[in-house]
């Protein structure tokens, strides 16, 4: 399929575009709204605080687990058949939630609807990805950016907004008008990519792997999550689920490069491109600072400055303004430029803002922490758009859908190790020093910046004008392999019939 090369977008990539973040803002929003209700179903459950953080933790762990079979299914059955059957699985979780009648029953709920999330989030980045091509990626990953970086910020403003009204159960059911219009506009405007009997690409499911990988990474964010609540290493909450990861994700790498008939459900030699592994890294330096600040900056306001939570959520605000105005700008930049100058910059202004948070006192003037924040959120939108359209530009297309997989859990996983960081810094600090803990936690975090500045420097630049693949190639060409990257002899406009031809192999 042919791809415009031209800056605008047309009318039906721009229809797509709005079907698909329609139904993706749920999952997105979703994932962080729920955590200012936690005081409040505490009270209307009478139950345990550690009870109610599974509602949050069995919501990610069930997302991670259904995010590896997504790779295999796109293929196998079409990625408009998925999205729908990931819209109605999600509204299910979404009504059944918003009708559960103990701790319990909201818990299994939201696996239901974690299970629909991961269908939904990963899809996202391939639909979009197949449907702009190489040379309006970072243009529509811009687009794409400006929800995600957004919803995390925003989700607790409309979960605070919410229960000052109504009842917890509208953060579910809110839902529900939301994915029935996403739905109809899915059917109406998302193109059948069904394979016709016979002619799939996806060969038979990797039962091992899915056996091994999904579980795999989701103990690692179950042991994110409990070090996070407990924090403290030496329980058996936190070694149990850290061995089963270690042993889980050892045995899938072990059976991942072993030669035999079914391909494996993520190919590990995708890592043998530098810019794919860049562009992983960042996502999960990304996903760190991201959620590091959306726990960090709370507790600043609450427990430093005495805001209550609706309060101190609208002061997040910033972050996530300064990312939805950075992200469009800068992925479009990434078509004509080139991603590593631009995350780099990205990461640059982003560990400095880090760096102004780890200076903030109790008499500090909250326009100044409003300023931080804003430019904190320019900086990390402007990594996460031209990363994203990095990863895509250099994989070939065959590859996306894995690719998507490895991006998305990278980033959870980096979300997870992000509160973690948080936890652990703040209760380095001691208690009864919230303001200690905030700066240790922004140290943190600056460290955690200054690795994204050097993983940037791997990104390829400046995009070079090359010629066409040959028609039975479907390798997408390297993005911006400067000079110096290019190992191919001067003959090098033949098109890459493979990543590991694509001039940025270690």
């Amino acid at each position: 399929m042919a791809h415009p090369s031209n800056e605008g977008l047309d009318p039906a990539l721009r229809r797509l575009i709005g079907v698909i973040l329609l139904g993706g803002i749920m999952g997105i929003l979703d994932g962080s709204m729920i955590a200012v209700a936690a005081d409040t179903l505490v009270k209307d459950f009478d139950t345990s605080l550690s009870a109610v953080s599974w509602v949050s933790t069995a919501y990610l762990l069930a997302l991670t687990v259904s995010i590896p079979v997504t790779t295999w299914a796109v293929d196998r059955f079409g990625g408009r058949r998925l999205w729908l059957l990931g819209l109605v699985v999600f509204l299910a979780g979404s009504i059944s939630s918003g009708l559960a009648w103990n701790i319990g029953s909201l818990i299994v709920f939201r696996v239901l609807q974690g299970l629909g999330a991961g269908l939904l989030d990963p899809l996202m980045l391939t639909l979009l990805a197949r449907s702009a091509g190489p040379a309006r990626i970072g243009q529509v990953m811009g687009l794409m950016g400006v929800v995600g970086s957004s919803g995390p910020v925003f989700g607790p403003i409309v979960g605070g907004f919410i229960l000052q009204g109504v009842s917890w159960r509208w953060m579910f059911l809110v839902n529900v008008p939301i994915g029935l219009l996403a739905l109809v506009f899915a059917l109406r405007v998302i193109p059948d990519d069904r394979p016709a009997p016979g002619e799939h690409t996806a060969g038979r499911l990797d039962t091992v792997g899915v056996a091994l990988i999904g579980p795999g990474v989701a103990a690692a964010v179950l042991t994110l999550s409990q070090y996070a609540e407990r924090t403290e290493f030496a329980t058996w909450q936190v070694l149990v689920p850290l061995a089963a990861a270690v042993v889980l994700l050892a045995a899938y790498a072990v059976h991942a490069l072993r030669e035999r008939g079914t391909p494996p459900l993520i190919d590990l030699r995708l890592f043998t491109s530098r810019s794919f592994s860049a562009s992983v890294v960042l996502s999960a330096l990304v996903g760190l600072a991201t959620f590091a600040s959306l726990f960090a900056l709370p507790l600043y306001y609450q427990q430093v400055r005495g805001h209550d939570t609706f309060e101190s959520a609208l002061l997040l605000a910033p972050l996530g303004v300064g990312s939805a105005l950075s992200m469009p700008l800068t992925g479009r930049l990434s078509d004509k430029v080139g991603s590593r100058n631009l995350v780099l910059g990205g990461s640059l202004l982003a560990g400095l803002s880090a760096l102004a948070f780890t200076q903030l006192d109790a008499g500090t003037s909250q326009v100044w922490t409003a300023v931080v924040a804003f430019t904190i959120g320019i900086g990390l939108g402007s990594v996460g758009a031209p990363t994203i359209a990095s990863l895509y530009r250099t994989l070939p297309p065959q590859k996306v859908p894995q690719g998507s997989t490895v991006l998305y859990m990278l980033n959870q996983l980096g979300a997870a190790i992000g509160i973690a960081l948080v936890a652990l810094l703040v209760q380095s600090a001691g208690d009864g020093d919230a303001l200690g803990g905030f700066r240790h936690a922004y140290w943190g975090v600056t460290a955690a910046l200054a690795l994204a500045a050097v993983a940037a420097t791997q990104l390829p630049g400046r995009a070079r004008p090359q010629e066409p693949a040959a028609p039975d190639e479907g390798a997408a060409p390297e993005e911006g392999a400067a000079p110096e990257d290019v190992r191919a002899p001067d003959n090098s406009a033949e098109a890459p019939a493979s990543l590991a031809a694509q001039g940025d192999v270690l």
